[in-house]
């Protein structure tokens, strides 16, 4: 048994009152012997008890000291008296009222205990809705965040599908041959949906950078650079174009990109054809 439920049972208070057989109060006696929190614990309930017991014992003064010295008369020059011995009256009273004490005392703790146990569920309750907001909070987030990915998508395929959108696969080149990259070109809007899927994760302190060219002369204009590469889930990037464009290209370059295309570093190209 642990020491609250120790202090619990109420069997401290009764050893104070003096209500236990003998085995039980040296079964007590031992145990506060061994564990001072349980002696301490005896302690404040003496104490407890003495100022309960003070304010509700009598104080008539036929119980006070100078009403005893008036019975003996203690006065030197009077003849000595012979006190007759009178059956003593048990002050039911002063016992009533330490015995109501000690009742009030269990009361009191136990109606502590009853509040700390209210308040601990209490505080139980409240973590527990806490942490309920928390999930359905993240939740939400969630589903507001599929609910977007999901309208993208939705806008991503009815462009792709679109007949007057114009399709450009770029093949792999010497440094990555096993690379690709699809560009859907929109040349309505001015704009070109990148699907970088077939493109390895760039290193660390390089980027990739789209090229429009003209064939004839060979001249490239950047298109900028693809950046969040590793966070973007669908590899699918949305650049603008109002090139004459005749191919594409990407190449690897160093972080921020470079004003002409390391040709050593191009991993996919290809060519608008004519039936574009």
């Amino acid at each position: 048994m642990t020491n609250n439920e120790y202090i619990e049972s109420g069997i401290l208070e009764l050893y104070i009152a003096g209500s236990l057989s003998d085995a039980e109060n040296e079964a007590v006696y031992h145990k506060l012997k061994d564990n001072p929190d349980l002696l301490d614990e005896v302690l404040k309930i003496e104490g407890a008890i003495m100022q309960l017991t003070a304010a509700a014992s009598p104080k008539d003064s036929k119980h006070s000291f100078k009403a005893v010295k008036d019975k003996l008369d203690l006065n030197s020059n009077s003849e000595t008296k012979v006190i007759p011995l009178q059956e003593s009256k048990t002050n039911w009273f002063a016992y009533s009222g330490w015995a109501a004490s000690v009742l009030l005392a269990g009361g009191l703790f136990w109606l502590l205990n009853q509040n700390s146990a209210l308040e601990s569920d209490i505080q139980v309750v409240e973590t527990e809705l806490q942490k309920q907001t928390i999930d359905n909070t993240l939740l939400e987030e969630r589903i507001t965040k599929t609910a977007a990915n999901l309208t993208e998508t939705q806008k991503l395929l009815s462009v792709i599908r679109d007949k007057d959108i114009v399709a450009i696969p770029l093949a792999g080149q010497v440094v990555s041959p096993e690379s690709y990259a699809q560009v859907y070109w929109d040349k309505k809007e001015n704009t070109v949906y990148l699907d970088v899927q077939g493109l390895p994760e760039p290193p660390e302190g390089k980027v990739y950078q789209v090229w429009s060219l003209t064939l004839n002369p060979l001249s490239p204009t950047s298109l900028g650079t693809i950046d969040g590469f590793t966070e973007n889930s669908t590899k699918i990037f949305t650049i603008e174009n109002a090139n004459a464009s005749e191919a594409f290209g990407i190449t690897l370059e160093p972080a921020g990109g470079s004003t002409s295309p390391t040709m050593e570093q191009l991993y996919t190209l290809g060519a608008v054809t004519s039936a574009s």
